[in-house]
């Protein structure tokens, strides 16, 4: 099972702590709708090794996925899990009607998943 976000910050330098709120807060504010999961890691000043330990893969695993143009709706679940997050999928159409789509919510996050 990966580890939460919380385990790993718990021991944190309170300085890297408020890097990290100040990077969170820095893109909640630009508002920017698509992010590539690099930037999602970097938000959260982790390297590519930390997530990986998160997630209990190898780094190259990590670099893997970040470059990755299309991906198991499961393994993104389990990326933003051990970032501390929960994924969710919504389908916005031209009229204004959105939907959030469930039908992923019980899916099996094993570390095949890719």
């Amino acid at each position: 099972m990966a580890r939460k976000f919380s385990e790993l910050t718990k021991d944190m330098p309170k300085d890297r702590l408020a890097r990290i709120d100040k990077l969170k807060q820095d893109m909640h504010r630009e508002d920017v709708a698509y992010r590539r999961l690099q930037e999602i890691r970097q938000a959260f000043a982790l390297t590519q090794v930390e997530l990986a330990k998160l997630m209990k893969v190898n780094q190259a695993a990590v670099s893997k996925l970040e470059a990755q143009d299309d991906m198991y709706v499961s393994t993104l679940r389990r990326i933003i899990s051990a970032l501390g997050g929960e994924l969710h999928i919504r389908a916005s159409f031209p009229d204004g009607l959105e939907f959030e789509i469930t039908q992923f919510t019980s899916l099996s996050t094993t570390p095949s998943d890719s």
